[in-house]
């Protein structure tokens, strides 16, 4: 039997950056849920409406030392102009890119309480095949 479900959540203040180097504020809220154990969901409020991604937790992990992801979503280590650690999180879509920059220390503090729930590398031990399997199944064809 699989464990119960829990989620751990933080409301994060980002920077969205643009092609000058500006910035623009961005409030965030990221969530885990361990019945989803491998993904967090990103809400993004940008201009009073809610952009919502969804990706990996293992990019924002990685993505506190180096750089890593491809495709759709792209986390690297940076310094901002104080000196101060902070992720740049790339998101990319058909209808558009943007870079949103978050403080590192905030980040890692959540990574830390979503890894209280699930530890790294024990993602699979939380999903449910037969429900994954279901839904797969359940899904209409093109």
């Amino acid at each position: 039997m699989l464990p119960r479900s829990s989620t751990v959540q933080a409301t994060l203040a980002l920077e969205l950056l643009d092609s000058d180097g500006d910035t623009n504020p961005v409030q965030a809220e990221l969530r885990y849920d361990s019945g989803d154990p491998f993904a967090v969901r990103g809400d993004f409020c940008l201009d009073e409406q809610v952009v919502r991604w969804v990706f990996a937790r293992s990019l924002l992990r990685v993505g506190l030392y180096e750089p890593t992801g491809s495709g759709d979503v792209r986390v690297r280590p940076w310094l901002d102009e104080e000196g101060r650690a902070v992720l740049h999180i790339e998101l990319c879509s058909p209808d558009g890119s943007a870079v949103l920059q978050a403080r590192a220390n905030e980040v890692a503090t959540f990574l830390r309480r979503s890894e209280s729930l699930v530890a790294p590398g024990c993602e699979s031990a939380h999903v449910d095949l037969d429900q994954a399997l279901t839904q797969l199944l359940d899904q209409p064809t093109a």
